[in-house]
């Protein structure tokens, strides 16, 4: 066994979170009864820490608990899990950028994380100052900043731009420069959230690859935390998966991490729409059902390359709503974690508008233009430009090999994701 590089023991973190009260406007006579009837409750949560306001209550969420693990020196670990799995409260605790409530992490060498953009820049200042500021956070000297700063600005490739105060960049130059900065600095431990999504393909290849060689020609530890499988396979040499704030499965080889992700987490298929807990908007109007029909009228999961597929979606409103404009969107990704494609009715100028407090939206696919394999895909809603419902791996498509082209030949899946419409001419 090598030289432990980081070691979690029993940790645990804990939120607490309130949530306002249901009820209606009060009259201001009401509101003097109730302030009288809730002194006491009141006084005893300024006691604890917990105040709250009229009509809410708090509860106490862990978004960890009880994580024990040991990463090696010169280890690439790839940390798995659905969103709002304590995926990025761990970075942060492992970024000593939070205290755990419990347990301890002992951590040897210096961490550079990047977590989120604009991690650890100041915007008013500009691309140079905020190099040099990063350095000096991490204990290095002015001459040992400047012997790597032109490598950290070739690499980022904002050279044009390093007099301009950081506010002024883009998402992607920020993560540009963030990037290079937190892996030429020298830490010995880098960690690396989801942010690389913001950059285009060519720089995340460059930041894998950087990541890679950091970790193998120079012996330093790798935190990644990605929803793309394939990066993971290709930079990592173990992997775990976070499940509800828990290890769902301990550091392992990370094709075992993914299988054990796409079959026990990844799948949420069984959970009716209506049941979901995990999901964001606003709330006025919910998503409550959600079907995959057949070219027949029947619910089938199972399709092949060229079928004809009805996405049926159906909404309900909560509560009174004035008027209803409402878009929706569909999103598809594949296994490794790609986002593969997106239908949505704002692309067609389409919005659902009615009377009625509830309705189908039905999405048609004359000829489903997938390659095989397994789709999950993300439901979401709009009224009006305001989202109401988002719901992530709402549900999963099989897509098997088809006659996509009516040719009598199925298309088998190597090399590609989705096939397209095409026609072929010869001019002599």
């Amino acid at each position: 066994m090598g030289e432990i590089a980081i070691k979690a023991e029993g940790i645990g973190k804990k939120y607490v979170i309130g949530h306002l009260g249901t009820k209606g406007y009060k009259t201001f006579r009401e509101q003097i009864f109730q302030h009288g009837q809730n002194f006491y409750s009141r006084t005893k949560q300024l006691i604890s820490g917990r105040q709250v306001m009229e009509g809410s209550h708090v509860e106490d969420f862990w978004a960890l608990k009880d994580l024990n693990f040991e990463i090696e020196k010169g280890d690439r670990v790839g940390i798995i899990g659905r969103n709002g799995a304590g995926k990025s409260t761990l970075l942060k605790v492992l970024s000593r950028i939070t205290e755990p409530t419990t347990g301890k992490v002992s951590i040897k060498g210096r961490v550079a994380s990047l977590l989120e953009v604009g991690t650890g820049f100041h915007p008013e200042l500009t691309g140079r100052e905020n190099i040099f500021l990063n350095g000096a956070i991490m204990g290095m000297s002015r001459a040992e900043i400047k012997r790597k700063f032109d490598e950290i600005v070739d690499f980022s490739g904002v050279e044009r731009f390093l007099d301009t105060p950081v506010k002024r960049y883009s998402s992607g130059m920020y993560v540009r420069l963030a990037f290079s900065v937190a892996a030429h600095l020298e830490p010995e431990i880098l960690v690396v959230d989801e942010v690389l999504a913001v950059g285009d393909a060519e720089f995340q290849r460059k930041c894998l690859g950087k990541m890679q060689d950091v970790s193998k020609s120079e012996g330093r530890t790798v935190l990644f935390v990605s929803h793309n499988m394939a990066a993971i396979q290709n930079l990592c040499n173990k992997a775990m998966v976070l499940a509800q704030g828990r290890i769902g499965l301990p550091l392992t080889d990370p094709n075992k991490a993914i299988d054990y992700y796409m079959e026990k987490v990844f799948v949420k298929s069984a959970t009716k729409i209506a049941e979901r807990k995990d999901r964001s908007g606003l709330g006025e109007i919910r998503i409550v059902d959600f079907k995959i029909i057949n070219n027949k009228g029947e619910e089938q999961v199972v399709f092949t390359s060229g079928q004809k597929v009805l996405f049926k979606i159906f909404f309900q409103c909560m509560r009174a709503v004035s008027s209803i404009n409402l878009s929706a969107a569909i999103s598809f990704t594949n296994s490794e974690g790609l986002l593969v494609s997106v239908l949505a009715t704002d692309f067609l100028n389409f919005y659902a508008k009615t009377d009625s407090h509830q309705g189908w939206i039905i999405c048609v696919i004359d000829r489903l233009p997938f390659s095989q394999g397994q789709y999950t895909m993300n439901l979401i809603i709009r009224n009006h430009g305001i989202i109401q419902d988002w719901i992530i791996d709402a549900d999963i498509i099989e897509v098997e090999n088809g006659d996509y082209y009516g040719t009598g030949r199925s298309i088998d899946a190597d090399h590609k994701i989705f096939l397209i419409d095409q026609s072929w001419h010869f001019e002599p």
